[in-house]
């Protein structure tokens, strides 16, 4: 309702049902046919009521049961990846987040040996991460994984390059490049696995062509070129954030691993607005590790839907013991959410601000200012680029 639209007719058949301050048509309905229309996003967390709205048209307009649950999802995707692959070889790419684990243990559940997971080092992870994924499939799941780092050439090729889409195709470029030479030592790989989730097509895709444009570019979104002859599977295409969790919590996956804050693919690339240096991504490692190290020792770290430290193309004047510095300053954003669409900055308490800045400023070499983002979604998306 905040974009200012409105309707002002009704549709034959309709009648109004609701109203709002600046929009005497809110919500319709033609009860007959039992179709019902809202202008307002329902599905959003920042909408009272939403849920509940949502609830009464499944169960007592469309008469649906509610019955569904995780098991039977995931009893449903294994036999269809099963179908779908048959007896081809599938490789998937892990960026070190939550969706591409969950979607990797779901596939080789569905297929086993037949999956071979590939997972790229692009130089932007941060910090321990491939350690971290690395151990979690070799030694939890002993699922075939080939750890390539590819850092060199991702950053080569983003030296200089400042803007954010420019950012984002330049590493789903090369990400698809990785994979297609890793297809080609593996042999016959007929298959291309991704964790893409709804909410990455919804803001890629204007899916009627409309006014709705395009928010940002998801370098696992739109498919793949032609030279790669492969076909992709998505298992986690339908699923939102939160869905996944409870998919992955169904498959077994360890809680430190199923209750990580979001990551994106592009990684720390969009987190270092502007021109990304080996030095500068050093910097934002190290205050995005002491930042969450913080979260976690104020036991708010399951409480925040994503959290996470940018670094800021702006140098300020400070001083530190007896000498004047020329340094970094680094942004500090966390959001609750249930889904990513939409989300509210986390009202920290002054005390835990304070003493993170402190703590930051005075770890991490190249920093002298800490700011705190309180800007909502929307306007603002969650990451920075």
């Amino acid at each position: 309702m905040s974009h200012g639209d409105r309707v002002t007719k009704l549709p034959d058949g309709f009648r109004s049902v609701a109203k709002a301050p600046g929009s005497p048509i809110s919500v319709i309905a033609d009860d007959k046919r039992k179709f019902y229309a809202t202008q307002f996003h329902l599905e959003v967390v920042h909408t009272p009521d939403g849920a509940k709205i949502i609830r009464n048209f499944v169960r007592k307009v469309a008469g649906l049961k509610g019955d569904w649950t995780m098991r039977a999802f995931r009893e449903e995707a294994v036999e269809k990846i099963r179908a779908q692959v048959g007896k081809g070889k599938v490789i998937c790419g892990l960026s070190g987040g939550v969706d591409s684990a969950v979607a990797a243990v779901l596939i080789h559940e569905a297929i086993g040996d037949q999956l071979t997971c590939v997972f790229v080092d692009h130089g932007m992870l941060r910090k321990d991460e491939a350690k971290t994924v690395v151990d979690l499939f070799r030694e939890h799941y002993n699922i075939p994984l080939v750890h390539v780092d590819a850092s060199k050439t991702f950053l080569g090729e983003l030296d200089g390059v400042t803007d954010p889409e420019s950012k984002r195709k330049i590493i789903g470029r090369l990400f698809i490049d990785v994979f297609d030479d890793e297809a080609k030592k593996i042999g016959g790989a007929d298959f291309l696995a991704q964790g893409t989730l709804y909410p990455d097509v919804i803001e890629s895709v204007s899916f009627t062509g409309g006014p709705s444009v395009t928010i940002k570019s998801h370098h696992n979104v739109g498919g793949l070129p032609a030279r790669m002859n492969m076909k992709l599977v998505e298992p986690l295409r339908e699923l939102f954030k939160d869905e996944v969790r409870v998919l992955g919590r169904e498959l077994g996956l360890p809680e430190i691993f199923v209750g990580r804050h979001p990551f994106p693919g592009p990684g720390l690339a969009i987190r270092c607005p502007g021109e990304i240096t080996r030095e500068k991504l050093d910097i934002l490692r190290e205050a995005d590790a002491v930042y969450i190290d913080q979260i976690r020792k104020a036991g708010l770290y399951d409480t925040i839907w994503q959290a996470f430290a940018v670094l800021l193309p702006v140098k300020t004047v400070g001083v530190m013991g007896d000498g004047r510095t020329y340094d970094y300053v680094v942004g500090l954003r966390a959001v609750t959410s249930t889904d990513g669409m939409t989300a509210d900055f986390y009202p920290f308490d002054m005390k835990f601000l304070g003493e993170t800045a402190t703590r930051i400023i005075n770890e991490v070499k190249g920093v002298n200012r800490v700011v705190y983002d309180v800007t909502s979604k929307p306007p603002g998306t969650i990451e920075w680029e």
